[in-house]
C-alpha cells in the first residue's frame, strides 16, 4: 500500500474528466471555482477512455463508468477520483490505493430523497393507493376494496438506525406513529433523545405494526427477515425495504403473505435487479418501485455538487470531506506502522465479539516504540475491525472514524512509552452498555501477530482462523468436558490457552479450532456446569 502524496495545483492548468452524466446544477460549483479545465464526455467507449485518462488529475463518475484497474494504470496524472453516489463498486478501490490516488463520494447526498421515498412507499401501502389506482384505469370505481389503515397510533419498527433509518423515523414520528427501532450502536441514551424506544431485534420484529429496514447487506444480515422472522411478528404486519435487496428473504416473504402473516409490502430493491419475474409481482398485496430510493433531481444534484466540492478541495490542497480509502500518511511512518494495521483490526474485530450491547466509548491505546509515530491510521484500522461485525464491508479504514461519529461512538488515543515488557503494544478498550472489555497484541520477533491480554486475562493466541473464548469457573475436569464435546462435534482443537484471576475463581480458555462452531454447538457448550459464557471469532 502506497502512501498518498499531499497534491497541490503546479504550473499546468489541472484536468477534471466527467464520463457519466452530471445536472448543470451540479457541474456549476466545477465551473465556478476555476481551478481545472472541464472536459465532459460521457459515454465514453472503453477504448477512448483509456486515452482520455491519461491527461486527467481528476476523474467524475456516476455509476454508469467502471473505473477499473485497466482504467486507472493507464492514467499519468490522475490524483483523485470522485463518485456522485454513496456506493462505489465500480471503482477499483485497491488499485486506486496502490496509485495514491484518493477515492471520494457522497455519502449523505441522497438521505433524503430515500428517506422521503421509504415514507412514500409505507403510506402508498398502507392505503392501498397503486392498487386503487390501476382499478381506476381499468374503468371501475370500487371504494370498498380499498379500505386502508392509518399510520397514527401504530408502531413502526425500523431495523437499522444510520442515516437513512434514523430520518425514515423522525419522519414517522411527524406522523404520530410510535417507533421502535433496532441497531447494534443504538443506545438507549440516544433513542431518548430521539423520542423512540430502543429494543433488540426480536422485540422490534415482535411489536411493530410496519417494518422498514435500512442496514447494509453482508453476510449477517442476508435473509435477515426471514420465515422465522416472519413467524414472530404479528398477523397483519406491513413490510418495507426501501434499502438493499436480498435483507428480506423474497420466497418466505410471498408465503407469509399468502398464508396471511402479512398484510402488504412496499419494495424498492430486490435480490435480482433488474426484478421482472418473482411471483411477488403478482401478489395484490405487494407494490413495488424499480430502485427509485435516490432517484431524485435534488439527490442527483445534492450527490454531484458534494462530489464536485471535494475534487475542487483537493485540487486546492485542502483536506477531502468523504474520502472512501487511506488518506496520506509519509512513507517514513507508514513502513513504521504498516506492519500492524492486520493487527489493530483484528484487535477491533475481536473485542466486538466480546459483547452485544451496543457500543458507546473506544479508547485505543499505543504503548512502547509506537508512542514515536503517527499512529492515527491504526485507531482507524481498530476502529473498522470494531465496526465491520455490524456494518461489513461498508466500513473502511478511512469512514470508520465518521461512521463511529455517526453512531455518536467517542474515540480516544493515547500513547505511552510504557509497554508492559513488549517493545510494541496495542491494547483496545470499549465500553459496551454497562460492559468493560479490552483485548491487547503485539508482534513478537519471527513469530507474528499475538493477543496478549483479553479483559485482566493474560494469554498467547495468534489472531487467526476461527477462535472460541469460553469463559467459566476454574475448576478441575472443565477443560475435559470441553475437549470431549468438540471430539463428540468432530470439531478438532489446534490450540488452548487458559487463563484465570484466581484459583477456583473465573477464567477464561481461549481454543483455536479447525472449524467453524455453530449456535447448536455453543448451545450444547453453554449447558456444561459452570460455563458462564461462549464466543466466537472468526479471523
Amino acid at each position: 500500500m502506497n502512501a498518498i502524496a499531499e497534491t497541490k495545483p503546479d504550473t499546468r492548468q489541472a484536468v477534471i474528466l466527467i464520463t457519466d452524466p452530471l445536472s448543470e446544477e451540479g457541474l456549476q460549483p466545477l465551473r465556478e471555482a476555476s481551478v481545472a479545465e472541464l472536459q465532459i464526455r460521457p459515454g465514453l467507449p472503453h477504448a477512448e477512455l483509456l486515452q482520455a485518462i491519461k491527461t486527467a488529475d481528476a476523474l467524475i463518475v456516476r455509476s454508469g463508468t467502471q473505473v477499473t484497474r485497466e482504467v486507472i494504470e493507464a492514467a499519468e496524472n490522475l490524483k483523485i477520483i470522485g463518485r456522485a453516489g454513496v456506493g462505489v463498486d465500480n471503482i477499483d478501490l485497491d488499485a486506486a490505493t496502490e496509485r495514491g490516488i484518493i477515492v471520494v463520494n457522497a455519502p449523505d447526498g441522497n438521505t433524503n430523497s430515500a428517506a422521503e421515498h421509504t415514507i412514500a412507499m409505507m403510506t402508498s401501502l398502507a392505503r392501498n393507493i397503486p392498487q386503487a389506482h390501476r382499478s381506476l384505469l381499468e374503468g371501475k370505481w370500487d371504494r370498498k376494496a380499498f379500505v386502508g389503515v392509518e399510520l397514527k397510533d401504530k408502531t413502526l419498527g425500523v431495523v437499522g438506525l444510520g442515516r437513512i433509518g434514523a430520518e425514515v423515523a423522525r419522519r414517522a414520528k411527524g406522523q404520530r406513529m410510535n417507533v421502535i427501532a433496532f441497531d447494534p450502536f443504538l443506545t438507549e441514551e440516544r433513542a431518548k433523545e430521539m423520542g423512540i424506544t430502543a429494543g433488540t431485534f426480536e422485540e422490534v420484529i415482535r411489536a411493530a405494526d410496519f417494518i422498514t429496514v435500512h442496514t447494509p447487506l453482508m453476510k449477517e444480515t442476508r435473509h435477515l427477515i426471514n420465515a422465522e422472522a416472519f413467524g414472530k411478528m404479528k398477523d397483519g404486519v406491513r413490510i418495507v425495504n426501501c434499502a438493499r435487496g436480498g435483507i428480506i428473504d423474497e420466497d418466505a416473504l410471498y408465503e407469509a403473505i399468502e398464508g396471511g402473516k402479512v398484510a402488504g409490502a412496499a419494495l424498492d430493491v430486490f435480490e435480482t435487479e433488474p426484478f421482472t419475474g418473482h411471483r411477488l409481482l403478482g401478489l395484490p398485496q405487494v407494490i413495488a418501485t424499480p430502485h427509485l430510493g435516490a432517484s431524485t433531481i435534488e439527490a442527483q444534484e445534492s450527490v454531484a455538487i458534494d462530489v464536485g466540492r471535494d475534487v475542487i478541495r483537493f485540487l486546492n490542497g485542502e483536506p477531502v470531506k468523504n474520502p472512501v480509502n487511506l488518506p496520506s500518511v509519509s512513507k517514513e511512518v507508514l513502513a513504521k506502522i504498516e506492519p500492524f494495521f492486520d493487527l489493530a483490526e483484528n484487535l477491533g474485530l475481536f473485542l466486538s465479539r466480546l459483547s452485544d450491547k451496543p457500543l458507546t466509548d473506544v479508547t485505543v491505546r499505543y504503548g512502547g516504540d509506537l508512542a514515536d509515530f503517527d499512529v492515527r491510521p491504526l485507531t482507524r484500522n481498530a476502529m473498522k475491525g470494531l465496526l465491520k461485525r455490524n456494518l461489513g464491508t461498508h466500513v473502511n479504514d478511512v469512514n470508520a472514524k465518521f461512521l463511529a461519529d455517526s453512531f455518536h461512538i467517542s474515540v480516544d488515543e493515547h500513547k505511552s512509552p510504557n509497554s508492559k515488557g513488549f517493545q510494541q503494544l496495542i491494547t483496545v478498550e470499549a465500553k459496551m452498555g454497562d460492559e468493560f472489555h479490552r483485548v491487547a497484541g503485539t508482534l513478537l520477533n519471527g513469530l507474528g501477530a499475538r493477543i496478549v491480554k483479553v479483559d485482566d486475562y493474560v494469554v498467547d493466541v495468534v489472531p487467526k482462523g476461527h477462535l472460541l473464548l469460553i469463559r467459566h469457573k476454574d475448576q478441575p475436569g472443565a477443560i475435559g468436558r470441553v475437549g470431549m464435546l468438540l471430539a463428540e462435534e468432530n470439531i478438532n482443537i489446534a490450540t488452548m490457552q487458559v487463563g484465570r484471576s484466581e484459583a477456583g475463581g473465573a477464567a477464561i480458555m481461549m481454543l483455536t479450532v479447525d472449524n467453524e462452531v455453530k449456535p447448536e454447538e455453543i448451545g450444547r457448550l453453554l449447558k456444561i456446569d459452570d460455563i458462564y459464557a461462549v464466543r466466537t471469532v472468526d479471523l
